[in-house]
């Protein structure tokens, strides 16, 4: 077909960290590459570093309105940017566990194996790392995999708060360790960061928007630098894929239906128009690939597209995430609190943890430092129990912030779906009691680390509560794996039975350990490119 303002070698749907993973890969074989954006850039306001705007009125958060389980609504923790929910993510990096990628016994069930090795993908996370500005400490953490090279930016330092409890948490016996962390720092002759760097000055970076630029999300490491660098890479914003079209047989890809210049969340206020491209690579995120299958059903495919095994939609995981708060007893005047972390309860103790419960329990780290209209906004109940004349604003000063992460089980009865025209996420949470027992571990430690042993929970995160509509962690809608009964996508993430169609988000996860995912996505998005690239060069 010639080429026209139609017709791609390449498109990509979604410009978050797998969709431009793949354009990073893919812009150097100078084929004509459309990635597809449903949003807009993200605006750079004064809002952006404003807490009561991001975390209690969900500024940037979108307007959909879902159905849990039990039919009530709900609104998911989405973005919808140039760059995707990376603009708002901690930018934590981590490589699974190499455990991970093989069977992980849980209370309530098995972690199941993944196709591929950690050895596979290992390459692809040193590139995912020297992509995305990873500064980190190799050999802190006694869970780390093995890895071919250093990290390519040292580890950003502790403030004297937090290198405290590191110390503390060593004279307890642990391994507390320098958090990877995807972000753009000045460096000093040893290669340290620098704590007058914007990012560590503005204490606005987790879960905010980066008005400085400085946070290492897929917009800034991997769109704009496309762009710039490459005139056969376009991107289309305000662009809302509403189907993808089959051959009559259904093994070929011969369209993508399109709005563009859809206006906020609606994309009935856009233009139809019918791209089309040699190969399609899906990458909207876990929730919204699958919806997008869904909604591509035919006579070839009549459950949704690539839905042979059924399983388009199901097995929906997503990490048991929890953040709380501890007082310290004196002040924490941390600014970026978001540099340590604690993997001695991420295994079962016959596998090398520190705990005295036969299951793995997950993973601890630091999380922003919190702020006094923040704390304000989320209402903490029962937490002002005892500090009843004390002030927000005196809470954070206080406060010691902490993320804990347990993994979740793949459920085929956790799914993402279409009920009666409306969005639909049904979600029956797993290893909740791994989870308890993980905060347990956590409360009695800061009871010895100069801090009180009540957590108190901090439910409001970008706006909504984290077990049902924080879906930042999102994957495993279209597993990956070598049976097309069994699985989605084969294990180079093209969808069975459909020659030119792949997936580069995180949809094909079998499991998701109880580390940030993110970095995953990256590095098998890279992988994927390379595939794509190695075929289309041909």
């Amino acid at each position: 077909m010639p080429a026209s303002d139609t017709h791609y070698d390449v498109i990509i749907i979604g410009s978050g960290p797998g969709g431009a993973s793949v354009a990073h890969a893919l812009a150097p074989t100078g084929k004509r590459i459309a990635i597809l954006e449903r949003g807009d850039y993200l605006p750079r306001e004064r809002e952006n570093w404003d807490a009561r705007e991001v975390f209690v009125r969900g500024r940037y958060q979108v307007s959909d309105t879902w159905l849990d389980g039990q039919g009530n609504s709900f609104q998911p923790g989405l973005h919808r940017f140039v760059g995707g929910n990376s603009k708002v993510y901690g930018a934590i990096l981590f490589r699974l566990r190499e455990s991970d990628f093989g069977e992980v016994r849980h209370v309530d069930g098995v972690s199941p194996a993944w196709p591929i090795s950690y050895a596979d993908l290992e390459p692809w996370y040193d590139a995912a790392e020297r992509l995305f500005h990873v500064h980190g400490a190799r050999g802190e953490d006694p869970t780390e995999p093995p890895a071919s090279n250093p990290y390519p930016y040292a580890a950003i330092r502790h403030e004297p708060r937090i290198q405290e409890l590191a110390e503390g948490l060593t004279r307890e016996g642990h391994h507390p360790f320098h958090l990877p962390v995807g972000v753009l720092l000045d460096q000093d002759d040893r290669g340290d960061a620098l704590p007058h760097s914007p990012c560590i000055r503005c204490n606005r970076f987790d879960g905010y928007p980066c008005l400085t630029n400085g946070k290492a999300d897929a917009q800034i490491m991997a769109v704009d630098p496309t762009l710039r660098d490459h005139t056969n890479v376009t991107l289309l914003t305000r662009t809302y894929a509403e189907r993808l079209m089959t051959d009559a047989r259904g093994g070929t890809i011969t369209g993508v239906a399109v709005r563009q210049g859809i206006e906020g969340d609606d994309p009935e206020t856009g233009i139809s128009r019918t791209l089309t491209a040699d190969i399609v690579v899906v990458a909207c995120g876990a929730l919204s690939s699958a919806l997008l299958m869904l909604r591509s059903g035919s006579d070839a495919h009549p459950d949704g597209i690539a839905n042979g095994s059924g399983l388009v939609g199901r097995r929906y995981i997503r990490h048991n995430n929890a953040v709380v708060l501890a007082i310290s007893r004196q002040p924490n005047p941390t600014r970026f609190q978001k540099t340590l972390g604690l993997n001695d309860f991420y295994h079962a103790p016959d596998q090398g943890g520190m705990g005295d419960w036969e299951f793995p329990l997950g993973h601890i780290q630091m999380v922003g430092k919190s702020d006094g209209e923040q704390i304000e906004g989320e209402a903490l109940p029962g937490a002002l129990q005892g500090f009843t004349d004390k002030p927000f604003d005196w809470l954070a000063r206080h406060s010691l912030d902490f993320w804990l992460t347990s993994e979740d089980l793949p459920r085929p009865e956790n799914r993402i779906r279409y009920d009666g025209g409306r969005v639909r996420l049904d979600l029956t949470p797993t290893n909740m009691e791994a989870h308890r027992r993980l905060r347990a571990k956590l409360s009695d430690l800061v009871g010895r680390l100069d801090a009180h042993p009540h957590l108190m929970d901090r439910s409001l995160y970008f706006g909504q509560n984290v077990p049902v509509s924080g879906t930042a962690h999102q994957a495993g809608t279209m597993v990956f794996g070598t049976n097309p009964s069994t699985s989605v996508l084969d294990v180079d993430c093209r969808a069975h039975g459909i020659d030119n169609l792949y997936v580069a988000d995180a949809s094909f996860f079998p499991s998701i350990g109880a580390v940030n995912p993110t970095l995953t996505i990256i590095a098998n998005a890279l992988r994927v490119g390379d595939i794509i690239a190695r075929r289309i060069s041909v």
